[in-house]
């Protein structure tokens, strides 16, 4: 068993494999720092996050604090002589905590670093039609996903791909690369290389409500990428409006870009009532196959169309 102390800073899913393949690697996770416990769901009972779930069945000293600047808190840590710390999918983390080791504090993040730094580099990879991402393990310094690169690995983008399903491949790839790179600073191997500067970075933004809004003024193959690159979660929406004017919200979770010689308007719906819903786009249509309607579970195509009549609705502009 390696003789290593660790401190691991993680909240949601992302972050609990890399935690699993440590644990079960033999490394001395002596805390788990995760978010405060919040209330969901109907009742506003108090939900563990993620990390904190296999924090428990493992038996992990678990630190939970409001505040990371709280002396208190740091004292805590401090006192736990840790030799290194590792953060993933954890929110902003001020210098007395990440520069409290003295092996370093290092990140995963899911992308290839300089490129798509923030908070969704999974959801805008695909939103931008990208080709490959991939995982990067780097030193923390002030400037957010800014500090020296240790490890990246590069990972392919299928052209189907939504942003659920690139999250876990990721996850998996990047739970190894968190491995090796514990492996090559315990082993004093690891080199380190500063980013890059490149005038064309693209960044990767927190998602926000209009982000998930389809303008359907835009071409299929943007709408196409953005439906997937929003899909499980939190999903792109439109809005139908009935003959009465009422407005309805709908998520559409995945589509099929289609070529067809009937010319259709932007937002303009053709649907046989059975098989098949096309909304015409700038250049095409997008054909829908996996929608939520508001307040409704989410189906196929083909089952939503069994109690849903698009005939008497319209695409909102």
């Amino acid at each position: 068993m390696s003789k290593l102390k660790i401190i691991y800073s993680g909240t949601p899913e992302f972050a609990v494999e890399p935690l699993k393949k440590l644990v079960d690697n033999g490394y001395d996770i002596v805390a788990v720092i995760t978010a405060p416990d919040k209330p969901a769901g109907r009742g506003m009972h108090l939900r563990h996050s993620a990390v904190k779930e296999f924090a428990l069945k493992h038996g992990l000293n678990i630190l939970q604090p409001a505040k990371l600047k709280d002396t208190g808190f740091l004292e805590s840590v401090r006192k736990l002589h840790a030799d290194l710390h590792i953060v993933v999918a954890f929110r902003m983390m001020p210098e007395e905590l990440w520069s409290m080791t003295p092996m370093g504090t290092f990140n995963l993040h899911a992308s290839l670093l300089p490129q798509y730094r923030g908070a969704a580099p999974i959801n805008r990879a695909i939103m931008n039609g990208e080709k490959e991402t991939g995982v990067t393990t780097f030193f923390l310094r002030h400037e957010i996903d800014t500090g020296d690169i240790i490890l990246s690995e590069k990972v392919d983008i299928s052209e189907n791909e939504n942003a659920g399903e690139l999250h876990d491949k990721l996850m998996h790839i990047g739970a190894n690369l968190v491995l090796k790179t514990v492996e090559l600073i315990e082993s004093g191997k690891a080199s380190t290389h500063p980013q890059q500067p490149d005038t064309r970075l693209k960044t990767a933004p927190k998602i926000f409500k209009d982000d998930c809004r389809i303008d359907w003024n835009k071409s299929a193959h943007e709408i196409f990428n953005q439906i997937r690159g929003l899909s499980p979660y939190p999903g792109a929406h439109t809005t139908l409006i009935s003959k009465e004017g009422k407005e309805t919200g709908l998520k559409i979770f995945k589509s099929v870009k289609t070529e067809s010689d009937i010319k259709t308007t932007p937002g303009e719906i053709t649907s046989d009532q059975k098989n098949y819903v096309r909304i015409g786009c700038a250049n095409g249509n997008i054909e829908i196959t996996e929608v939520q309607l508001e307040g409704k579970r989410k189906m196929n195509i083909q089952e939503f169309l069994r109690g849903f009549n698009f005939k008497d609705y319209i695409v909102k502009k």
